[in-house]
């Protein structure tokens, strides 16, 4: 019995198993990413409006804290998400298709949907909701806090650091979307 079971578990049946692992990986990293989006959404909303509520505007500079974190993890995850649909179609989709002397691409879905003549304006839409989200409306944020009375030295050293990392934090953006 034990060698029939060795013989059951070949190169194909390993390398279809870790597809499976990796697309589950990539379906909860994009439920993750896409949960990401709209819980910065809520914070921040949550914290304007408490901060105009109560009249206390240096509330706002919790807004970039906010949109660093949550932008970094939602950027962090995008690219894993990119990296699994890279290895399916770079290394895992070509092992397999050699194995089974498929005539053609293997795990088509991977490629096909890149190539419809709608995904460069979908990818840079994206890539301006990522901007808008995690750094625009932070610097919202930081220019009201700037422009109100609650303005102390102190504060303006923490947000003019924020104002840094948000420049950084929207590079990565736009360096990332570039591949």
């Amino acid at each position: 019995m034990a060698v029939a079971d060795t013989q059951d578990v070949t190169e194909s049946r390993l390398l279809l198993a870790e597809y499976d692992r990796i697309k589950e990986e990539q379906k909860t990293r994009i439920g993750f990413r896409d949960n990401l989006l709209y819980f910065t959404l809520a914070a921040s909303t949550a914290v304007v409006a408490i901060a105009v509520q109560s009249g206390k505007s240096q509330l706002l500079l919790a807004v970039p804290v906010i949109c660093m974190i949550l932008g970094w993890t939602y950027l962090v995850n995008d690219e894993k998400i990119s990296a699994v649909g890279c290895y399916i179609r770079d290394q895992l989709g070509p092992r397999l298709a050699e194995l089974s002397d498929a005539p053609g691409a293997v795990f088509g879905w991977e490629t096909y949907h890149r190539t419809d003549a709608t995904h460069t304006t979908r990818k840079r839409l994206q890539t301006a909701v990522d901007l808008l989200t995690h750094v625009a409306l932070p610097m919202i944020c930081v220019t009201a806090f700037w422009r109100s009375p609650a303005v102390e030295p102190l504060l303006v050293i923490v947000s003019l650091a924020q104002t840094a990392a948000l420049a950084v934090l929207g590079w990565q953006f736009l360096r990332y979307a570039e591949r």
